[in-house]
């Protein structure tokens, strides 16, 4: 990866030997290796065992948790919030846990509306849930600082599985609750 990146740096015509550039590819090889250190981690890794049993069917919902990820298709990040929820049934996951799904799949070469569904699927999954809802919100650098250039666009995307999907009052909650 350090010898790709110093490839590129070279055709955009830079000279490596400059000062500022000359230990570049290494550190670029380095922070990449962190930005997508997603593809390293394993869903047992992240759970780590704290599913535990409850009596609680009320929806759980964790708001706001920063994530940074991605865009497959350029290469730039796109950076926002997920709100995720759901309805346990006999099982509830440990609360840093969401936030830790959130990270490791943010954690890949993304595009947001599958990144929505797949931390939605998992929760589900996971948890055994009668249902799970997932909004993401995020502004992406493709649409920023290329392309079109819209310095205030902010793209939403949302999964609504189970009974967030079958049940508008569910789903009507879980929408107020994160204030949408």
């Amino acid at each position: 990866m350090e010898k790709a990146f110093a490839q590129i740096i070279e055709r955009v015509g830079e000279d490596l030997q400059r000062d500022g550039l000359r230990d570049t590819p290494k550190r670029a090889a380095k922070a990449f290796e962190f930005l997508t250190r997603g593809y390293r981690q394993s869903l047992d890794e992240v759970i780590n065992n704290a599913l535990f049993d409850s009596d609680c069917n009320e929806m759980v919902v964790v708001s706001n948790i920063e994530l940074y990820s991605m865009c497959e298709h350029h290469l730039l990040p796109f950076i926002g919030r997920a709100h995720v929820a759901y309805i346990p049934q006999g099982k509830v996951l440990g609360l840093s846990k969401v936030a830790r799904i959130v990270d490791m799949y943010a954690r890949r070469l993304q595009i947001q509306e599958q990144l929505t569904t797949q931390i939605a699927e998992t929760v589900m999954n996971v948890t055994g849930a009668l249902g799970c809802g997932v909004i993401i919100e995020a502004q992406h650098m493709c649409m920023m600082m290329r392309g079109v250039e819209k310095q205030n666009s902010m793209m939403r995307t949302s999964a609504m599985l189970g009974s967030f999907r079958s049940n508008t009052a569910t789903r009507s909650e879980f929408l107020a609750l994160v204030g949408k």
